[in-house]
C-alpha cells in the first residue's frame, strides 16, 4: 500500500548543521504540468550550507513562517504525472529546484516539480552521478555564458579560482571550448588532476589576468589579479567586488536550462566533464555531511540517498 507521507530533511531556525531536523511531509499528487518523483540522490552543495546556517534568511533572500527545504539538485525516477504530461513512469531524470523561498527542497524521499525542470539522465550515467550536474553544471555553463568568447586574434588568459572543485573543474573545462587559454587556480596536490582537464595549473597566482571566474570566492582578492579592463565572473549574487579599473564585474544566478542540462549529462557520461561523488549518505546523516563539505579541501560532493 502506498504511503501517504514522506520524508523531508528542513530548517526551523537556521543554527547550522546542528539545526537541520527530519519531518514527514503528507504525498501530495502532481498537478497539471507537474511530475512527482522519487528522489534517488540528491547532493549537498555549498549553498545549502548558507541556508542551514541562515545567511541567505539575514540577506533577505528567505523568509519562510515554518521551514525551509534544503537542496536543489536531484536526480531519481518519475512516479506519478499530472495533467497534460506525458513522461513515461519510470523514466530516469535530473533536475533542479531553484530559488531560496521555499518550503521544500531535493533532500527528501520525493519531490512534485514542473516537468519541465527536469530532463532525462542517459542510461550509461548513473543516478548518483547525475545529481551531481544539474547545479555544478548548469553553474558553471552559466558562468561561461558571462565570461563569452575569447577575444578573437590574442592570447586570452583566463584563471579559475577553486579549479579543483565542482564547478571550477567544469568551468575548466568549458571555457576551453570558447576560445579561452585556462589555467586552474588549486592547491598543489590538485594539480594532476587540474592538468587533466587540460588547463594550465597555478597554486600561486601572479596579477595581469586578462578573466577570472572566481570559483573560490575569493572575492577583492580574485579582483587584483585580473588587469586593468579584465572580466571578474562570480558565483553569488549580490555579493560580488565593487567594479574598479575598468573592471567588469558579473555573477551567475543559475537557472535551469534542459537543453543545456541535456548536453551537460551527455558529457558527463563520456567522461569529458568529471562527476565526483565522495561519500554517500542517508537522510538521517544530512547534518554530517554539512559539517564535512564545511571543511576546506573537499574533493567532491556527498550525496543524500533517502
Amino acid at each position: 500500500m502506498a504511503t501517504s507521507t514522506f520524508r523531508a530533511a528542513v530548517v526551523r531556525i537556521p543554527n547550522g548543521p546542528d539545526s537541520i531536523e527530519i519531518i514527514d511531509v503528507p504525498v501530495v499528487d502532481p498537478g497539471p504540468g507537474e511530475i512527482r518523483v522519487a528522489v534517488a540522490a540528491a547532493t549537498v552543495n555549498p549553498t545549502d550550507l548558507g541556508v542551514a546556517a541562515g545567511f541567505f534568511h539575514s540577506i533577505g533572500l528567505i523568509d519562510q513562517p515554518e521551514h525551509t527545504g534544503l537542496g536543489w539538485e536531484f536526480a531519481g525516477v518519475v512516479e506519478a504525472c499530472g495533467p497534460g504530461v506525458d513522461w513515461a513512469v519510470g523514466t530516469r531524470v535530473a533536475g533542479l529546484v531553484t530559488g531560496f523561498d521555499r518550503d521544500w527542497g531535493t533532500y527528501a524521499e520525493q519531490i512534485v516539480v514542473a516537468a519541465a525542470a527536469v530532463t532525462p539522465v542517459p542510461e550509461e550515467l548513473d543516478l548518483l552521478a547525475a545529481a551531481t550536474v544539474p547545479l555544478n553544471g548548469l553553474a558553471a555553463a552559466q558562468a561561461v555564458d558571462l565570461l563569452g568568447d575569447a577575444p578573437a586574434g590574442a592570447s586570452a588568459r583566463l584563471l579559475v579560482t577553486g579549479a579543483a572543485g565542482a564547478v571550477g573543474a567544469n568551468v575548466t573545462v568549458l571555457a576551453q571550448d570558447r576560445g579561452w587559454q585556462v589555467t586552474g587556480l588549486a592547491r598543489t596536490g590538485d594539480e594532476q588532476f587540474v592538468r587533466s582537464l587540460g588547463a594550465g595549473f597555478t597554486a600561486d597566482a601572479e596579477p595581469e589576468w586578462d578573466a577570472v571566474v572566481d570559483c573560490a570566492q575569493l572575492n577583492e582578492q580574485a579582483l587584483t589579479l585580473l588587469r586593468d579592463g579584465g572580466t571578474y565572473v562570480g558565483l553569488r549574487p549580490g555579493l560580488a567586488p565593487p567594479e574598479e579599473r575598468g573592471i567588469s564585474v558579473a555573477s551567475v544566478v543559475t537557472a535551469f536550462d534542459g537543453a543545456r542540462l541535456a548536453d551537460l549529462l551527455s558529457r558527463t557520461a563520456s567522461g569529458e566533464l568529471a562527476a565526483r561523488v565522495h561519500a554517500v549518505v542517508t537522510l538521517d546523516q544530512a547534518p554530517d555531511a554539512h559539517r564535512a563539505t564545511a571543511l576546506s579541501g573537499l574533493r567532491g560532493r556527498y550525496i543524500i540517498c533517502p
